[in-house]
């Protein structure tokens, strides 16, 4: 399984790649506001940072651009996501899981315009996303949990309709909005292919109450070991 960062700030993704791993990055609108930067800064500053680290090209390092939610037309998105795509070989344009969004979709991708169909909440609406030839689908984990729904179990669907019908590997799965270490652990053991989140909950996930008493019990053996 994959490890994205969803985050627009520049600090964040250069830590996380360079101590973590990272596989990738998603972005949306409330993350680019956070940043601080107007959109166009923000998303030049991350193909600029792309290009540097000589991650370049979308299947290296893919980094998801959300089109302005205001578009309703699936003509709006397709205009704004062929603005949006030339700044990087690693964009991935996000479009809303809307009926226009799914057309838009699936126009982009006969351009070769990779997309992400975002804001999915079922598997019936993820089923479109793989349909038509998405490059990743998002479906959102923590709005769904805050409801008391049983994420693992609509995830689990997910993977296998992907299974049934050969699409697992082409439309690559995204758990999104993951808000906790378990939801991570539920999207892997339902088979998702990637998980994306905050740089809190990544570094939440490394601990443990009991690493921490372990390291302090060892120090301690260390420490009252006879010295030579």
């Amino acid at each position: 399984m994959k490890f994205f960062l969803d985050s627009a700030k520049l600090d964040e993704i250069d830590y996380a790649y360079h101590t973590f791993g990272i596989d990738g990055v998603t972005t949306n609108p409330r993350h680019i506001m956070l940043s601080g930067k107007p959109f166009l800064t923000a998303i030049h500053g991350i193909a600029d940072w792309v290009e540097k680290n000589g991650l370049s090209g979308i299947d290296r390092f893919p980094v998801s651009v959300e089109v302005n939610p205001h578009l309703e037309t699936a003509e709006e998105m397709v205009k704004a996501a062929q603005m949006i795509a030339p700044i990087s070989p690693n964009f991935a344009i996000k479009i809303p899981c809307t009926e226009a969004g799914i057309a838009a979709s699936r126009i982009l991708e006969q351009e070769g315009i990779r997309t992400n169909l975002t804001l999915v909440f079922s598997p019936s609406q993820a089923i479109w996303a793989a349909k038509n030839g998405c490059l990743f689908v998002s479906p959102f984990i923590g709005w769904k949990e805050a409801n008391g729904e049983d994420c693992r179990a609509y995830i689990q669907d997910i993977v296998d309709i992907y299974g049934n019908y050969g699409f697992l590997g082409k439309t690559q799965i995204i758990c999104a909005a993951i808000r906790t270490p378990k939801q991570i652990v539920d999207c892997a053991v339902a088979g998702a292919d990637i998980v994306t989140t905050g740089l809190d909950v990544y570094k939440e996930s490394m601990k443990h109450a009991y690493t921490t008493q372990g390291i302090g019990t060892f120090c301690a053996a260390w420490d009252q070991t006879a010295k030579e």
